[in-house]
């Protein structure tokens, strides 16, 4: 009896502890984060939006971010460097994923901007979601429908823009992801129409065809571009935001950028 016992408590552990992973948060679906970091950073975001004028809007992750923030002095430097006179502004926040950047759209960071263009680059959180089980296809077509909700929303929101769809950069940190990306960057050229969104893949000035980085072009991390990487990006804009919007002015009228809040 008391073996029967133990058998029937181990059994019923096993069963408790051996659920099946929740299903990942589809990309298509705003999701907020609720650490009180993001938090802070959607409000300084969406205040920021309207603290100046913004031509050009940069949208994304880690890898915007980092790019005009005050918290990475030399990356800001390189920005200024690059898009003073034509009133940039920088609104990527890190660690987000495609529904975390759709919910902060939703919620505000574009309302009544206009911009006359939008840089977006997003999607390496979700292809570096190693919870996520789900084959490659399936991940790539979540993703895919991610990248269209967005476009949906920037499409509503700033109707006159025109969105330069950036492909996923090149990552080795796990190179076994690299697949994806390229999968990715495949379905995201199918979105653009070639002149009201374009694709811009510069995959092949920061890495070879096996996705091996070049020397120099990210971090120690293998994820984030150093200052080489970034330079590239922008001498592959600068031509784009030329066309479009001319050569850029004396004066720069964007908003202050901003930092890390820094809230635990």
């Amino acid at each position: 009896m008391k073996l029967t016992v133990i058998l029937f408590v181990f059994g019923l552990s096993r069963a408790l502890f051996a659920q099946p992973a929740p299903a990942p948060w589809p990309a298509d679906k705003p999701q907020e984060r609720f650490d009180l970091n993001s938090k802070a950073a959607h409000h300084q975001l969406e205040k920021k939006a309207h603290q100046g004028r913004v031509d050009i809007y940069f949208e994304g992750d880690s890898i915007v971010r980092r790019w005009g923030a005050t918290d990475y002095p030399d990356l800001l430097a390189n920005w200024n460097k690059n898009f003073h006179g034509w009133n940039a502004g920088d609104f990527g926040w890190g660690a987000d994923m495609l529904q975390n950047v759709l919910w902060r759209l939703n919620k505000g960071e574009l309302d009544g901007i206009n911009p006359k263009i939008i840089v977006l680059l997003a999607g390496t959180n979700n292809v570096g979601n190693t919870g996520d089980k789900r084959t490659l296809e399936e991940k790539a077509a979540d993703i895919q429908r991610g990248f269209k909700a967005i476009l949906k929303v920037m499409r509503a929101k700033a109707p006159d823009a025109v969105i330069l769809l950036t492909a996923l950069f090149p990552r080795n940190d796990h190179m076994a992801l690299m697949p994806l990306i390229q999968r990715v960057n495949g379905n995201l050229a199918q979105l653009a129409d070639g002149k009201n969104i374009r694709f811009l893949n510069i995959n092949g000035k920061m890495a070879d065809s096996s996705g091996n980085l070049f020397d120099g072009v990210m971090n120690a991390d293998k994820l984030h571009p150093a200052l080489k990487g970034y330079q590239i990006w922008a001498d592959a804009l600068k031509p784009i935001l030329t066309e479009l919007l001319g050569k850029p002015g004396k004066e720069d009228l964007a908003p202050p950028p901003t930092g890390n809040p820094g809230i635990k």
